[in-house]
């Protein structure tokens, strides 16, 4: 038997546990071979009768979110590629020319990719809540309570992907427009399809109160690096946070937040104070080339030789080794702002006179760790929110700012216009994103958020905040199986 759950679209998905078949024919019952159960049922009561079985969903909800279409890489590519960074050289419509071209329409693999990994990994998150309250003695409480605030993460970022890609900006008009629809009970079976679209603001509202419940109830840390890097931990809510404030324009909630985790040190930099001991790295080379569990990363999809994704959806094949796309020469790449100097410049590669990221420079397999979250996006959207709120903190704004830039490029000074008013220090920020975020998936949801135009790329068009194209269209599945839409 296996776990089954359903997507928004009602497709069926395997989750990630598979349960144990008998080793003989002699072992097992002969009622069981003549009458097996169904593949398609699910049983509650059995995937969640031991400690170690509920443990397996737990990691099968993680397996789902790592899914190679969603954030184990093909999200995370389409969120950039939409922007100016990357120039696409096969048209191939597999591997996202759609999504760069902004020629995607509701029959278009890339609109239903993200939708559909994103809804199979909120129902796994939602059968492990349910399936916890229906079996509450099987692990200890204080256990139940843990795993239910990692799935309330994992269905608040799968959320946010939906509502960033597929509703209008929340800032454009507070939330008012269309947004997804919002499915908070495990489906088993395609009876509940039919749910019309939530408000853009009833979907964030749903990712914070996900993301404050899971704070209250995740521990501080756990026993291992690795462990503080691949599950979620407080500080993983409280980092995710300062993201969704910053996309609704909240910017004070963006600071009172970030204070948790940002802290000056007494070398001058800035440190996580409880929890995981959050810091930059000396060098960025570390996190992407040498070791994928520093304290800056505060929350990556992680890859074995055993369970990596690979082919098309893995950014170290779009990015790196059928060089899919490489650097838009006139985008961040050729900024006057970034000088060679800067030791982010050294994570791409030239070849004659085209230049392709190596952030993921492992060769197949595939292993290099997938960014979620890391602390430099943390002390960014700090001096964001600092340079942007009502009573701005110029001067604390510069700091977080300039220990980004810093820790790659010592000798670099920003010049005094670029930091000497609130207008100045914002747009200076924004570069300072996209140079430190390229191919992190960042790109796209920072146009959008700011209502800016997607500019203009080799042959795809500039994209203007009134255009249908500015998001991407439901998926035909999902028209087709949900008839409250």
């Amino acid at each position: 038997m296996i776990t089954i759950s359903y997507t928004t679209a009602g497709k069926l998905r395997m989750a990630c546990l598979a349960i144990s078949l008998c080793l003989s024919v002699s072992a097992c019952d002969e009622k069981e071979l003549l009458n097996p159960t169904p593949d398609t049922s699910l049983q509650d009561t059995f995937l969640f009768d031991s400690p170690g079985r509920v443990l397996g969903q737990v990691n099968g909800m993680y397996a789902a979110m790592k899914n190679g279409s969603f954030y184990g890489g093909r999200y995370l590519m389409l969120s950039d590629i939409r922007g100016e960074e990357f120039m696409n050289r096969l048209q191939n419509v597999f591997t996202g020319y759609d999504a760069w071209n902004h020629t995607i329409n509701s029959g278009s693999n890339d609109a239903l990719t993200t939708w559909s990994n994103a809804y199979s990994t909120i129902n796994s998150a939602n059968l492990l809540i349910d399936g916890l309250a229906a079996n509450p003695d099987v692990v200890p409480a204080a256990t139940a309570t843990q795993y239910v605030g990692e799935a309330k993460l994992v269905r608040a970022i799968s959320y946010f992907a939906l509502i960033t890609l597929y509703g209008k900006p929340y800032v454009m008009d507070n939330g008012a427009s269309p947004g997804v629809p919002l499915r908070l009970q495990g489906e088993k079976t395609p009876a509940n399809n039919d749910l019309a679209l939530s408000t853009v603001a009833q979907v964030y509202e749903q990712i914070l109160t996900d993301l404050n419940e899971a704070e209250t109830a995740l521990p501080t840390s756990y026993a291992s690096a690795l462990l503080n890097t691949t599950r979620a931990h407080k500080n993983t809510a409280i980092a995710l946070k300062t993201r969704v404030y910053l996309n609704m324009g909240k910017f004070e909630e963006v600071a009172l937040e970030a204070q948790k985790i940002v802290q000056p040190t007494a070398t001058g930099s800035f440190a996580a104070p409880t929890g995981v001991a959050h810091q930059l790295q000396p060098s960025i080379r570390t996190i992407f080339m040498n070791d994928y569990t520093t304290t800056e990363s505060i929350f990556s999809m992680p890859m074995t030789e055993l369970n990596n994704v690979s082919g098309q959806s893995s950014l170290g094949y779009e990015y790196n080794t059928n060089q899919e796309y490489s650097m838009n020469p006139t985008g961040i790449y050729g900024h006057p702002t970034w000088p060679a100097t800067d030791e982010r410049k050294t994570m791409f590669r030239t070849s004659g006179t085209t230049t392709y990221l190596m952030k993921y420079s492992k060769f197949s397999p595939f292993l290099d760790y997938i960014p979620v979250i890391r602390y430099s996006e943390v002390l960014l959207n700090y001096a964001e929110a600092l340079a942007r709120k009502t009573s701005p903190d110029m001067a604390l704004a510069t700091q977080l700012l300039m220990a980004v830039r810093k820790r790659a490029d010592a000798t670099y000074t920003f010049p005094a216009e670029a930091l000497a008013t609130q207008e100045a220090i914002t747009s200076t920020i924004l570069v300072e994103r996209r140079i430190e975020f390229v191919g992190e998936g960042l790109r796209s949801n920072d146009l959008l958020r700011n209502l800016l135009t997607i500019p203009a790329k080799g042959t795809a068009p500039a994209i203007s905040p009134s255009q249908p194209e500015y998001i991407f269209p439901i998926p035909n599945a999902e028209i087709s199986a949900n008839r409250a839409l």
